[in-house]
């Protein structure tokens, strides 16, 4: 018998078939894609959530548990952000600016991440790695660009380009982060330090004076107030005024605290060289620094220090 032929309508029919089953097949398979990401999503977030129960107390468990949560979900750039701020309480700084590094991809709009990234950063060039200075300089811009009222950025640009032998940049950036949050004490001191160190001694005697009229003096600032006050007393000696050195120091030993062991050397060389000197006083905090520091464990470190003071001690007392 021949081979009977197809009719026509059947073979349409039959093609038709052929497609619906393909199309269910392919839908099928998107549908169970589409639930199998959003699983993936809901576990990362509720990995997530078990990082924040533990962050505080085992900073390595949620570690762990943001990482996992993150292989789930790469695109969470809040729990990159979130695996960032626990590597910064570790003080790993070269994770922190890795996981960052990912963070801004995802979301190159939040100023916030760029910014803790250049921190990251700048916290390895200070630890030694001076290439991070200038490494740090394009998420210091680019946080600087996304949000210009973020003071932060424009501090740490500045020391970044202090570090890199542009001090014109780096006074720039001082000023400006004073100009966008005049609240913040530790801005002051660098920006004067900066025109102490190219002999402007006006134009630093005005930022120092500035600040301690502006900053509250509360025990979280007293330590912002101290160095204020301390870098004053610097200017007033290069300047050759020992009588507003000497009420610059005088000032600084109320903020100076058990932080400050060292304060004793600095009111008390001052005193000793006076002229006259105020041989009471010198010898009262000279002595005191010899007892706290010199015959503790920080004599190695105010080892300069130390020998001064006995050096003034034996002056004083002959």
């Amino acid at each position: 018998m021949p081979p009977r032929r197809f009719d026509w309508k059947e073979g349409k029919l039959a093609m038709k078939l052929l497609k619906s089953s393909t199309v269910f097949v392919i839908a099928a398979g998107l549908l169970t894609t589409a639930l199998g990401c959003s699983r993936d999503r809901i576990e990362a977030i509720n990995l997530s959530n078990e990082g924040d129960q533990s962050v505080k107390v085992n900073v390595e468990g949620a570690i762990q548990k943001y990482e996992q949560a993150i292989d789930l979900d790469p695109t969470n750039h809040r729990i990159l952000w979130k695996l960032a701020t626990a590597y910064e309480k570790k003080e790993d700084w070269d994770k922190m600016a890795s996981t960052l590094a990912r963070a801004v991809q995802v979301a190159p709009d939040f100023a916030t991440y760029w910014g803790a990234r250049g921190h990251a950063l700048m916290m390895q060039a200070r630890a030694g790695n001076a290439d991070a200075y200038k490494q740090a300089q394009e998420p210091l811009k680019k946080c600087i660009e996304k949000d210009a009222n973020l003071a932060d950025c424009y501090n740490e640009l500045g020391e970044s380009y202090l570090w890199s032998d542009d001090e014109q940049a780096a006074l720039d950036n001082y000023s400006k982060a004073i100009e966008h949050d005049p609240s913040k004490g530790y801005f002051y001191p660098d920006l004067a330090n900066l025109y102490l160190t190219l002999k402007f001694y006006d134009q630093a005697q005005q930022v120092l004076n500035e600040g301690l009229k502006l900053i509250v003096p509360n025990e979280k600032n007293s330590g912002k107030i101290y160095n204020m006050y301390v870098l004053l007393s610097t200017v007033a000696l290069a300047k050759g005024d020992k009588a507003g050195q000497l009420v610059a120091v005088e000032k600084a030993e109320q903020f100076a605290g058990d932080a400050h062991p060292e304060f004793s050397f600095e009111l008390g060389s001052t005193y000793a060289t006076m002229d006259p000197p105020q041989k009471e006083k010198a010898l009262r905090l000279l002595n005191l620094f010899t007892k706290r520091v010199c015959k503790g464990a920080q004599a190695m470190k105010f080892k300069e220090e130390c020998e001064q003071t006995s050096s003034m001690i034996q002056k004083l007392g002959s």
